[in-house]
Parts: structure tokens; sequence; C-alpha cells
């Protein structure tokens, strides 16, 4: 079981990073718990002076006598293993924040998809599984590559379609093409395909069906390329 613990000097934020947290532990059956949450640095100081922690989400730009860094510092010498997460509505002070072994950073207001990202990511991290993430835009925005099942070329646009939700940013296939692993191909001038997430691929009709269901066209430019590809990796014969 994983404690979490939160400080920030603005309660109904409190009440809701504890509410979302919760939530992404009941959804996602981690076995987490957020065990202590407080707007008192010396109350929190106190609290890892006589408790587990392992999870410590704190504001940067706290009210109090200290900053959220100078709890951070403190926190450290206490307990090296902790992760931090910091939280702020202070873009500047994320490059510093990341000196005291950030796991991550949050810009406020925090989204739920956002904050699940980093609690997966964080269970993954503890787990020792080897994940592989892509950053798509300057937000730190990264999602791991095996839930994409394709992106889509929309305008000005990409869009990144997930198992669970899509992600738009404005970018260029030519930009990501060379970020991207091996396993995503382009199949189409508006379409790249993960190979590991096809389920199954009509060469009649040029359509690419996905592990969730969902489906993308193969361009005729790309067709034989595309074919010599899925013959090369077993999914077609």
């Amino acid at each position: 079981m994983l404690n979490f613990i939160i400080c920030d000097d603005n309660l109904n934020i409190l009440d809701k990073l504890k509410t979302m947290l919760e939530n992404i532990f009941t959804k996602n059956n981690f076995e987490a718990t957020v065990s202590y949450t407080s707007d008192n640095i010396d109350d929190i100081l106190s609290y890892v002076d006589d408790n587990k922690v392992d999870v410590l989400m704190l504001d940067i730009n706290l009210k109090s006598g200290k900053s959220g860094l100078e709890l951070a510092e403190a926190v450290r010498k206490k307990n090296k293993d902790v992760y931090l997460i910091f939280t702020t509505g202070h873009l500047e002070y994320a490059m510093v924040a990341y000196k005291f072994k950030t796991f991550d950073y949050l810009a406020k207001p925090i989204t739920y998809d956002r904050l699940e990202d980093t609690v997966k990511r964080l269970f993954e991290d503890i787990n020792g599984l080897p994940k592989k993430y892509i950053k798509i835009d300057n937000k730190n925005t990264i999602i791991d590559e095996s839930q994409i099942h394709y992106i889509k070329r929309d305008g000005m646009k990409l869009i990144f379609h997930t198992s669970s939700r899509d992600y738009d940013t404005y970018s260029s296939f030519a930009k990501l093409e060379e970020k991207l692993p091996e396993n995503f191909v382009r199949c189409h001038k508006s379409f790249v395909i993960n190979l590991n997430n096809v389920k199954n691929v009509d060469p009649v009709t040029c359509t690419i069906y996905l592990k969730d269901d969902s489906c993308c066209n193969i361009g005729p430019k790309y067709k034989q390329e595309f074919m010599e590809v899925l013959k090369n990796h077993g999914i077609i014969k």
C-alpha cells in the first residue's frame, strides 16, 4: 500500500486532489491511499517524521513562511526515497523543482486525465515495468506508446488516438516520425498506425482494424510498401 500525502494552501484544491486521487486508485485497482492532507508545512514535516510516506504532492508557491521547494528539501533530508510531485500555477518554477529529484511537475489547473497519467507512470516506475513514452507537446504531455492505436493528421493538428482518449497537438508528421519507434508506420497521408495494435487488415477495402475496434485507411501511395511491412511483421501472410 502506497501512502500519498498532499500539501496545498488552498483547501478546495486539497479536497479536489484527494478526491481525484482516490477515484484514480479505485479505477485502476492501485494499492494506495491518501493518508494525510494539510495546508501547513510544519504539520507535513511532523507527519513525515512519524509515518511512512511514499508520495508527496505539494504546491510550490505556498503562502506560508516556507515555499514548497523548501519543504521538498526538508522532506528529502528525512526521506530520500519519497516521490515528489510538484503542482503550481507558476511555470517559471518548473526547472527549479526538478533539482529535488522530482518525479513529475503538474501545472494548475490539474485535470483528472493528466493526474491519472502521472499516477500510472509512478506505479510502473515503482513496479519496475519497462514502458516507453512519447512526449507530444511542450506542456510535458506524455503518452504510453503501447496505448496509441494511430496518429491522425487533421489540418494543423495531430490527433493521438489511444485506448482511453484522444490527445491533440499542433505539429506535423515530419517533426514526429523521427521520434517514433519502428512499430509506428505511415499507411496513409493522414495516418500513422501502431503495428502492435493492429487486429486485422482488409486489403480489398484498404481498411486497418485496430484492437480497440477503431479503424483507419491505407492510402494508394503507401499500400504496396505498407503491405510488405505487414508481411515482415507476420501480421498478414
